[in-house]
């Protein structure tokens, strides 16, 4: 079996969770890195969701790629269907990404599923973070996400304008009280 990739645009870059042969920074366009799913169980609860990322399209999305031995592919596949396919807010999609050296490769992704009820849509900043403050769930405060998943990203290189300007919001505003649980 030959090698594969799986991309990555969230915690998948700095925590995988399968082993890889390599890992490289790789763009994919068409789809854009976005808070665009309601979380109510990890970032928030059903009646005070939080927003987690998804790959949502539009524009172009810098994470990494990391190449996997073909003979590792139905594991890490299963364990990757496991962590992304819990409520099925995710289809699983092989998508052209560009790797830091130029080639291009199929790289299994998972992108955000438009239809699905936990599909929050394209938010402004200032929305995001009136979702995101204040949101509790399981996997503790929403604004830890956000103020991780910026710092992993730096740690890595990686700009996110549209997430730094999130964080930079949550940062300057204090907590906003109850948000409107979306219909």
């Amino acid at each position: 079996m030959n090698d594969f990739w799986v991309f990555g645009y969230g915690s998948l870059m700095w925590r995988p969770g399968f082993a890889h042969l390599e890992a490289q920074k790789a763009r994919v366009y068409g789809y854009r890195r976005a808070l665009c799913i309601y979380s109510h169980v990890h970032r928030g609860t059903p009646t005070r969701p939080g927003l987690v990322l998804g790959l949502d399209r539009g524009g172009s999305c810098v994470g990494m790629a990391f190449r996997v031995a073909g003979e590792a592919r139905e594991e890490v596949i299963a364990y990757l269907r496991e962590r992304e396919l819990v409520t099925n807010v995710y289809r699983e999609r092989y998508l052209p990404v560009i790797l830091a050296g130029g080639a291009t490769v199929d790289a299994v992704a998972y992108v955000v599923d438009r239809t699905h009820p936990q599909y929050a849509g394209a938010l402004h900043a200032d929305q995001a973070a009136a979702f995101i403050s204040g949101a509790v769930g399981q996997a503790g405060p929403n604004e830890d996400y956000v103020f991780n998943t910026v710092e992993h990203l730096r740690a890595l290189g990686i700009r996110d304008h549209w997430l730094e300007e999130v964080a930079a919001r949550l940062k300057r505003e204090p907590e906003r009280g109850p948000v409107p649980v979306p219909v």
